[in-house]
């Protein structure tokens, strides 16, 4: 199966602070990944081309790395995710920047088809649309944060229950 799944949001700052922010990604400081709610993402060596890493289940390279700009990630797990995601970072104006998260791949097999479906699709729209919401959070005085759906919901407490 085909998937493009694409987030994208505003951030109404110079996209050199935004930027700055995407550089802590998997690094103590991260401001980036809400780690308050999900499993943090890792690196053993840190960002950089060639590190292997991941978050809960979903295991991938770093593919490319242009400092505050992109980061590419190729899926090694779980196996028939055969793809790539990637976090990017575009200035709109002075004071607007536009921060993109995609996933381009193919699902090969039901198995992996299903867990897109299902369950994992759902969760990372929930975790993307929360990690923009830290990465705006670290500009704004009033927080914003992202409700999850009852599905959702219903996945975190089923995955919390079996690990």
């Amino acid at each position: 199966m085909n998937v493009v799944n694409t987030h994208k949001r505003i951030i109404n700052q110079p996209q050199v602070k935004v930027a700055m922010l995407l550089e802590t990604l998997a690094t103590k400081a991260d401001c980036v990944w809400p780690n308050d709610k999900w499993p943090p993402i890792r690196f053993k060596n840190g960002l950089k081309v060639g590190e292997k890493g991941g978050h809960g289940i979903i295991r991938y390279s770093v593919e490319e790395y242009i400092l505050g700009k992109l980061i590419v990630f190729r899926f090694l797990q779980p196996k028939g995710f055969n793809g790539i995601h990637k976090f990017e970072v575009k200035e709109i104006n002075s004071t607007s920047t536009e921060v993109t998260h995609s996933i381009i791949m193919n699902t090969i097999g039901v198995k992996a088809t299903l867990q897109w479906l299902i369950a994992i699709r759902w969760l990372h729209d929930a975790l993307i649309e929360n990690a923009f919401d830290t990465i705006e959070n670290n500009f704004l005085e009033v927080k914003k944060h992202t409700k999850w759906s009852y599905w959702v919901s219903f996945w975190r407490f089923i995955l919390t229950r079996i690990r």
